[in-house]
């Protein structure tokens, strides 16, 4: 009993929650099986079922939403165009009371069924939710669970918390008939669960699972075995040391599986800056040992009292591992010696020299948490998990060869070169991607379709000297590419876009290289803007291309005598300046030639990517193991209301981070399915002028990545979902203006997706349909069944 009121304390804990928890794919049905109107009827297809909480305390709400498919909901609204009953039509809603005699129950088929009386219709009317296949066990069981504590709490006026096993079981209505099946369900058998039984296991699942994943049929039946543990190679200090239960994520089953009650975690410094956790059991056996470093990828969940992370073989073998602590204060201290380890690990600097205040926003990120402040229109977002396959949206080869073959569709690497970069269009409709030396051109149709329309076959200076362009970015209304050669940092090079060549060679400094370059403001890219913004390592400055000579504007440069290592910049709508560096801290200004603003301190891990939503609110900062969001509006004191790009914040208070990466035990299957780590592309939002940023896009080896920013800062336990290729993925955007489709390159190939066809993180849709090769290199896919149209469009002609 007492992990089931964990486990009600998770689901009701946080009251800001409209949502307390739900099963995101069913069909709902009415059943009447005693009245003449018909057996039954199909009401929703596809459908979402909630427990939500009301304007009034102790009630809740059993709620039942139609999902609808793209484009679906469009028709709909066509055909009813004054929208008479659309709120009845696309959902219901039922007060979670006693009289509702809401139960489960589980077919031979294998669905779960959850049933309820109708109360406004015939006696024995019944509506019937048909879980779907994909949703799991854990889920369902939760879902039953916080709704006999609803209906507690309605009938008693008291939080269920608590409330003991007994007061608990008129709420239970197994003892009644069998539930009558739908058309569509098999049915019923016995003996099945009780939701009683199911709650109680599902709670004792909690204990050892609190990770549990949708479990389908495993690929594998042998269950995973921890490998061999090492030791330490020295000894040294000891930074924690605690006791906790120990479980190993298990690849077929989904879930965590507890290996040992009782074992010490040991957090040690080795000396030059290399540190060490060594886990062993109370009887002397050795677990895990393994040097402390980014790749572990540490998550503290406070709710469970517990601690994941990742362990690395030598063989590239990824396992997932959970300590489970017994009180607060434990996990606390073990998480301290952890972060200590990890940051001084990164940043090779004692963690005592850190700062309060630094050290709390580190914590912070690494946490479980919810963000404050979130817009109440920010509410959590429909699920998107239709398994959408577009027939015709399919990858486009671009070999760029103007000589292949009318039959030749394979898609290997033939002429040495990969595609490397994406620039997407903002003023026209054409993505252009970068392959060694070429150019191709992408233009962008409707339902999701790309048509290569030509090939800039030579990128080369003015002077004749072919390039590999290391950097590229779209300029002055897509009219122009502004490109860089890596062989000579100093300069930068205008291409003409209607000729298809470069036409000017822009020196921008004797002595300042430009590491990276981004528009002057969030949206200069679709106007006539000349100027734009350049950094080297160690300074900042403005480019002016229509100035005589050197193109750096002198008294907009601000140089810092200290190595900060810039790595990454981008800014706002109106022109605000973040800057991120390979420490991984991050400089916010309101303009160029001061001091900074805001100053954001150091997680440890480099970061290679940035970017900033419209407004300046949202920075979104790209390390190789997880993506930052960060906050920048200041919430109290006498700066409140103000972004850190206009004014400091106080130096008790600094902005509120979220660290945004995949859970341990995905992480684990991700490098168990490939044998690469973790290395994600530069995160980015949606754009556009109109709309506010709603999602994330990035990727790492095969993997598409997607967060839904308003899950995210809702606190969603899920917000990510994925799309698995069987190619690494190369780079990758939003198409500009909406978060509805994705473009990104393959190695070889090109392709435009809806975020629709995105799924949950889970065994199967991690598996994919890729193949591996020996050693885990990752096949390179091959067209079957359908030629590749580009043949004849892959020209040696101007753009």
């Amino acid at each position: 009993m007492f992990m089931i009121k964990n486990v009600s304390k998770y689901l009701f804990g946080d009251a800001s929650k409209e949502v307390i928890t739900e099963i995101p794919q069913g069909q709902l049905y009415l059943v009447r099986p005693l009245s003449p109107k018909g057996y039954s009827e199909l009401i929703y297809k596809d459908a979402v079922a909630s427990i939500r909480r009301t304007g009034q305390e102790f009630q809740y709400q059993l709620v039942v939403q139609r999902a609808y498919e793209e484009g679906e909901e469009e028709l709909a609204e066509e055909d009813d165009p004054d929208g008479v009953d659309s709120l009845d039509k696309d959902e219901k809603t039922f007060l979670l009371d006693q009289s509702l005699h809401f139960r489960s129950e589980k077919r031979s088929g294998g669905e779960t069924i959850l049933a309820w009386r109708d109360l406004s219709g015939d006696p024995g009317d019944l509506y019937e939710f048909v879980c779907d296949s994909s949703v799991g066990e854990e889920k369902i069981q939760t879902f039953l669970l916080a709704a006999v504590d609803c209906q507690y709490e309605r009938k008693h006026r008291t939080s269920a918390q608590t409330a003991t096993d007994a007061d608990l079981q008129e709420f239970y209505f197994d003892s009644e008939d069998a539930i009558p099946a739908a058309p569509s369900v098999s049915p019923p058998q016995e003996p099945q669960l009780t939701s009683k039984e199911s709650a109680a296991r599902m709670a004792k699942d909690v204990r050892s699972t609190p990770k549990k994943a949708n479990v389908a049929k495993p690929r594998e039946t042998e269950s995973t075995q921890a490998p061999t543990a090492k030791t330490a190679p020295s000894s040294g200090e000891v930074l924690t040391k605690q006791h906790a239960e120990l479980h190993l994520f298990d690849f077929p089953t989904s879930s965590f599986v507890i290996q040992d009650p009782s074992v010490t975690a040991v957090v040690t410094d080795l000396g030059n800056w290399r540190y060490w956790l060594q886990i062993t059991s109370s009887d002397g056996k050795e677990w895990l040992g393994q040097e402390v470093v980014a790749d572990i990828n540490p998550v503290f969940n406070f709710e469970y009292l517990s601690a994941i992370f990742n362990h690395y073989t030598d063989d590239g073998s990824a396992y997932s591992w959970l300590l489970r602590f017994h009180d607060q204060a434990t996990l606390e201290n073990f998480q301290e010696g952890i972060m200590q380890a990890l940051w001084e690990q990164l940043n090779e600097m004692k963690w005592s020299k850190v700062k309060e205040q630094d050290r709390e926003y580190v914590f912070e990120a690494f946490n479980e948490l919810t963000m404050d402040d979130v817009p109440e229109e920010q509410e959590e977002a429909e699920e998107e998990e239709e398994d959408e396959e577009d027939s015709e949206g399919g990858q486009r080869s671009e070999h760029y060869d103007t000589d292949e073959s009318e039959d030749d569709v394979d898609l290997d690497n033939q002429d040495g070169n990969v595609n490397s970069q994406l620039a997407v269009g903002t003023k026209h409709d054409r993505s252009f991607v970068i392959r060694g030396s070429k150019i191709g051109v992408f233009k962008h149709l409707p339902n999701r379709h790309l048509e290569f329309t030509t090939n800039i076959s030579k990128v080369e200076t003015p002077k004749g000297k072919l390039f590999r362009p290391g950097k590229v970015m779209l300029h002055s209304e897509d009219q122009n590419m502004v490109l860089q050669d890596e062989s000579n940092p100093n300069a930068l090079y205008r291409m003409d876009l209607e000729y298809g060549k470069v036409v000017d060679e822009w020196k921008v400094h004797d002595d300042i290289p430009v590491t990276n370059f981004v528009p002057e403001t969030k949206f200069a890219q679709q106007t006539a803007a000349q100027t734009f913004i350049g950094h080297s390592k160690n300074a900042l400055f403005r480019i002016d291309p229509r100035v005589a000579g050197n193109k750096l504007v002198e008294d907009q440069l601000k140089q810092y005598v200290s190595k900060n290592d810039f790595s990454a910049a981008a800014t706002t709508e109106k022109g605000h300046l973040a800057v991120a560096s390979n420490k991984g801290d991050v400089r916010l200004f309101d303009r160029l030639g001061v001091n900074a603003k805001t100053h954001i301190p150091a997680l440890g891990e480099a970061i290679i990517g940035l970017d900033v939503s419209a407004d300046g609110r949202w920075l979104l900062a790209t390390c190789r193991t997880y993506l930052l969001l960060i906050d920048t509006l200041q919430k109290e004191g006498k700066n409140e209301g103000k972004l850190g790009f206009e004014r400091s914040f106080a130096k008790d208070s600094k902005p509120q981070p979220r660290r945004l990466a995949l859970t341990p035990s995905h992480v684990a299957q991700f490098q168990h399915e490939t044998g690469a780590p973790l290395s994600f592309t530069t995160a980015k939002f949606n754009a556009s002028p109109e709309n506010p940023e709603t999602s994330i896009i990035t990727s790492t080896g095969p993997f598409l990545v997607t967060w839904n920013l308003k899950k995210v800062l809702a606190g969603n336990k899920d917000p990510y979902q994925i799309k698995r290729y069987s190619a690494q993925v190369m780079a990758d955007n939003f198409e500009f203006g909406s978060d509805k489709n994705v473009i990104l390159a393959l190695p070889n190939e090109v392709d435009m997706v809806s975020r629709r066809s995105f799924k949950k993180a889970t065994r199967e849709s991690i598996a994919g349909p890729a193949a591996r090769k020996s050693g885990g290199a990752l096949a390179t896919p091959r067209r079957s069944g359908r030629q590749s149209h580009l043949r004849e469009e892959i020209v040696n002609s101007p753009y």
